[in-house]
């Protein structure tokens, strides 16, 4: 006698096994927000902290910048952490938590620099 699959067991069977994060990073979630990584998480609850006490403000997740060359507007950017930070004479500082930093991101850490004069600082 031989058994029949259904056609959702058979496409369950057949599905490829998801691919985790190529650089070994876990999705985490605090606050009922879902950050990239673990150490992303445990950024944001210190950035919180230091908001709390006054040290910073202006504090923004996933900050938005447009990557501009030449006048044009070539794709955009999101920082992790943006903030004022008051220990440090109210300077604009912009973060990203990263393991691993990528050719790619040097490219687009020079493109912020020359178009805001900001240096996007990567924190590990």
């Amino acid at each position: 006698m031989t058994e029949r699959m259904s056609a959702k067991q058979y496409q369950d069977a057949m599905a490829k096994p998801k691919r985790g994060n190529k650089f070994g990073a876990r999705k985490t979630v605090v606050d009922g927000i879902t950050f990239d990584s673990k150490r992303e998480a445990e950024v944001y609850g210190e950035l919180r902290l230091l908001e709390r006490t006054g040290r910073i403000s202006g504090f923004e997740r996933q900050r938005k910048f447009n990557l501009i060359v030449n006048g044009k507007i070539i794709g955009s950017y999101r920082a992790d952490f943006a903030f004022i930070d008051h220990d440090q004479d109210s300077r604009f500082r912009v973060v990203d938590v990263k393991g691993v930093i990528t050719r790619d991101f040097r490219r687009v850490q020079k493109i912020i620099k020359a178009a805001y004069n900001i240096d996007v600082e990567v924190w590990k």
